[in-house]
């Protein structure tokens, strides 16, 4: 299911999956893109709203009118868009479930984040929730919930405790033969009109990583 899909389709938001190597953005072979050509509406209105990184795949919202795309940006900016990850990590915690809070650094000429200790300019705080799904003898599947949503966030925190995700090219040293196991799982949030609460939720797909724990 690593394939670009329409899971729920509503004339003013429309919910799908985000293959990897697709940038979220607008611009020609983005996720706005691949909408509208599903929908054969070349030019129709459709917009970017949240963003996983262009090796994420998963749960992706976008909105279909400016009304939609306003509403639901101010549920992200007020903490009512709840997003939950699925991942593979090398190793495994030190506590079956927990949080982690970091305050992190982005260096924007190596397009990297890094775990810093001590308040600066630019230094935000993340936090994250996270659950021991299953385990093997060398990695662990958890599950993640979003509190803050920074950049690269999960993939920082994760490594810094020297749990990299599986297949992460910039915060890993391991040759891993798959793209990164970093999966959006489930998302939340209230219809942009009627403010009904709505939860969209899909599987990992069956591919390495993920298969060690079907």
């Amino acid at each position: 299911m690593n394939q670009f899909q329409i899971i729920n389709l509503d004339d003013n938001f429309v919910v799908c999956i985000k293959p990897a190597r697709i940038l979220s953005t607008d611009e020609p072979g983005g996720m706005p893109e691949l909408v509208r050509n599903a929908l054969g509406e070349p030019n129709g209105c459709v917009r970017t709203i949240h963003r996983l990184d262009r090796v994420v795949s998963g749960l992706m919202v976008l909105a279909r009118t400016p009304q939609a795309a306003s509403e639901l940006s101010r549920q992200i900016r007020e903490g009512l868009f709840d997003k939950e990850y699925l991942a593979v990590v090398h190793g495994s915690p030190d506590a079956p479930k927990g949080r982690l809070t970091d305050l992190l650094a982005r260096d924007k000429k190596e397009r990297k984040t890094y775990v810093v200790t001590t308040p600066d300019k630019g230094v935000q705080q993340a936090i994250l929730d996270y659950e021991l799904l299953q385990s093997t003898e060398s990695f662990s599947e958890v599950s993640v919930h979003l509190i803050t949503g920074r950049t690269h966030q999960i993939r920082c925190q994760f490594s810094s405790r020297g749990l990299p995700l599986v297949g992460d090219r910039k915060y890993s040293i391991n040759e891993d033969p798959c793209e990164i196991a970093l999966w959006s799982h489930r998302l939340s949030f209230y219809h942009p009109v009627t403010g009904e609460p709505l939860t969209f939720s899909a599987p990992a797909p069956s591919i390495y990583p993920w298969t060690l724990f079907k």
